[in-house]
């Protein structure tokens, strides 16, 4: 008696053949980016930065591609009954067009949490062709809601990340980057968040550039593509840092981390603070509005500028999506993270004179108090106070600390303790 022996389920992976399809579909329908020279950033580094300007898109983001691409690829009867997605943001937006563009209904669901930029956005894109649930505190929570929706009606959900169609219009953006760069591409640096894009774009290097170094970029708060690589398997994270909105899933997908697993070279994890000093640098000094998804790749550069001196390096911006109501959260991440911005509960003596001294004796003559809260308790003899202290260089930190210690003043450093720091500021 023979034994039968199942073979395991196979599992479909981004074609390039169906990449130039999906290049063919979106004629008309998403832009061609430039990719462009840097010049700063190439004097920085000591290399060639080119930047793909997917911030430009019709949506300000790449997910235009992936999102018509999946519904350009629906028969007529499945678009008739309305298609559904889940959504930090961007592929929302870029949902939320196709079914303007194509006359389809859709019902996206996105976290609570996301800007208000964002939200109004995927309305604006959409018009009357879109209906907005707000519903969780992250992307995970959106999408079980999605699908629980998906399940009690008639319609398809269009995946941000984990479709082979969704991957295959995001791979059109290498396409682009190939035909365009009329040099050898050292290095290939793409953000990840649940991986669709990386999974796309790297299919079309792997075979037509197959020397190019590819490297995926994660916010060290949600390294969910990294943990799943190092696991050998997906994982699902139980807690992640939300900031970097476009790139904050708790769990990637299995098809992604299959074609990542297969074909990246590695991933790089980056702070978020250095994601926020970046945004501030594109804005300041090159006139780009880059989400902190979007900046992720270029935050990289400072991580890998070692090995990428003298080579040819592309920086996939993929996104343009901020919210101006968070330029005073980058600002702050950005201080803490470079040593500029640091706060302490200093308890003064309850006595005239004791905040002139510490003014005098302590503070530098560069240095900025941001933030100073007291309440004076008269019948205790020492009083808290919760102040915050601007730097102009990271190397005033040690004096100032001296500077205390020698005027005999009782402080904590609450930078160094995150649960209280977040409690207090």
């Amino acid at each position: 008696m023979s034994t039968v022996i199942e073979a395991e389920p196979t599992i479909a992976f981004p074609d390039l053949d169906n990449i130039y399809l999906a290049a063919e579909r979106l004629r008309g329908v998403a832009v061609h980016t430039p990719l462009q020279e840097n010049i700063n950033l190439s004097d920085r580094y000591g290399a060639n930065i080119f930047l793909k300007r997917e911030d430009l898109q019709v949506v300000r983001s790449y997910k235009i591609r992936g999102a018509y691409n999946k519904m350009a690829s629906l028969p007529a009867d499945a678009l008739a009954k309305g298609v559904v997605c889940a959504s930090a943001g961007n592929h929302a937006q870029g949902l939320a067009y196709a079914c303007r563009k194509m006359a389809v209904q859709g019902i996206i669901f996105m976290p609570t949490t996301t800007p208000n930029q964002k939200v109004k956005q995927v309305k604006l894109f959409g018009k009357e062709f879109v209906e907005v649930v707000l519903v969780g505190d992250t992307y995970d929570d959106a999408y079980h809601a999605a699908i629980a929706y998906v399940d009690s009606h008639e319609c398809t959900f269009v995946h941000p990340f984990d479709d082979v169609l969704v991957m295959e219009g995001q791979g059109t953006v290498g396409l682009e980057i190939f035909k365009d760069a009329n040099f050898k591409i050292d290095y290939l640096l793409m953000a990840i968040g649940g991986g669709g894009l990386a999974s796309g774009v790297s299919v079309v290097f792997k075979q037509l550039s197959p020397k190019t170094k590819l490297i995926g970029i994660e916010p060290l708060g949600s390294p969910s593509m990294k943990v799943a690589l190092d696991e050998g398997h997906v994982v699902t994270l139980s807690e992640i840092d939300k900031f970097v909105d476009g790139a904050a899933v708790k769990r990637v997908g299995e098809t992604t981390f299959e074609v990542c697993r297969r074909n990246l070279d590695r991933v790089v994890l980056v702070p978020e603070g250095k994601v926020c000093t970046t945004i501030l640098q594109l804005y300041n000094e090159e006139a780009i509005v880059a989400e902190p998804a979007g900046a992720l790749t270029i935050a990289a550069l400072d991580l890998l500028k070692d090995e990428i001196r003298g080579k040819n390096i592309v920086c996939l911006v993929g996104g343009g999506n901020n919210d101006i109501t968070r330029t005073e959260e980058i600002k702050e991440r950005s201080l803490l993270y470079e040593g500029l911005k640091h706060y302490f509960i200093v308890r003064f003596p309850q006595r005239s004179g004791a905040m002139r001294e510490f003014l005098d004796k302590v503070l530098g003559p560069n240095d900025d108090i941001t933030l100073f809260e007291y309440s004076k308790k008269t019948n205790r003899e020492r009083g808290p106070a919760l102040i915050g202290i601007e730097l102009k260089a990271k190397a005033d930190f040690d004096p100032l600390l001296s500077r205390m210690q020698e005027a005999k003043i009782h402080f904590e450093y609450l930078n160094d303790k995150p649960d209280l720091f977040e409690f207090l500021i």
